[in-house]
């Protein structure tokens, strides 16, 4: 039930150790990332473009204006591959050649088609603005029905996918570990800071309890 099969484009080839196909593990980069990299093909040429994204189940939705091109999904399903990325630390090695960085990943290929239903896509909605801020739909105005019909969401299973993380510290040279200079990781990590009020926030509107408990809340809800 947990495990994904790798198809032939899924499969981690490089470094293939780092390679994972778990579907927890996989589901677990996607919850806790928030933005992802759409590859697609216009017009013959090749395009990647930054987006937000959330996962239900076993599906992974796009939103935007139904004029983008990466949304430009006629009547049969386009194919598509998302990317999501989360680094962990900047991985300092002995030799410049063995610098690299600790991260996990996930790499989802898939034919992409229009989410048709008005429920189904508001329900979609939802679950994209608690992705972001959890508990932020219930204190947000609802989308009119022109905004409804003015949002294109895109459904790609997660069927054909695979994660690749890596962790710990360099891998030196044998014969490098004798030098005299530092070597390590140095984590990195994204932090919530302090809520910034719009300046045309009406005079006592107070910060929500979730925006104050943003990291906390946001673990729970994955």
């Amino acid at each position: 039930m947990t495990a994904i099969s790798p198809t032939d484009r899924a499969t981690v080839r490089r470094l293939p150790k780092r390679g994972n196909y778990d579907r927890n593990t996989i589901n677990a980069i996607l919850d806790e990332g928030l933005i992802c990299h759409v590859g697609f093909v216009v017009d013959g040429a090749p395009r990647v473009i930054p987006t937000g994204y959330v996962r239900i189940g076993d599906n992974l939705y796009i939103h935007g204006s139904p004029a983008s091109a990466m949304l430009a999904v006629g009547g049969k399903p386009q194919e598509i591959s998302i990317t999501v990325t989360l680094i962990d630390g900047l991985v300092l090695a002995r030799s410049a050649f063995h610098h690299s960085v600790n991260y996990r990943s996930v790499v989802i290929f898939g034919p992409a088609h229009v989410v048709e239903s008005a429920a189904e896509k508001m329900e979609i909605l939802k679950a994209f603005t608690d992705h972001m801020i959890p508990g932020r739909w219930a204190d947000a105005r609802k989308p009119t029905e022109p905004e409804l019909k003015g949002t294109k969401v895109l459904c790609v299973p997660i069927i054909e996918a695979s994660a690749k993380i890596r962790t710990g510290p360099p891998i030196d040279d044998k014969e490098d570990y004798e030098l005299s200079m530092w070597a390590g990781v140095l984590p990195l990590a994204t932090v919530a800071g302090t809520p910034i009020a719009d300046p045309d926030l009406r005079a006592g509107i107070e910060v929500p309890s979730y925006l104050k408990e943003y990291p906390v809340s946001a673990k729970q809800a994955g």
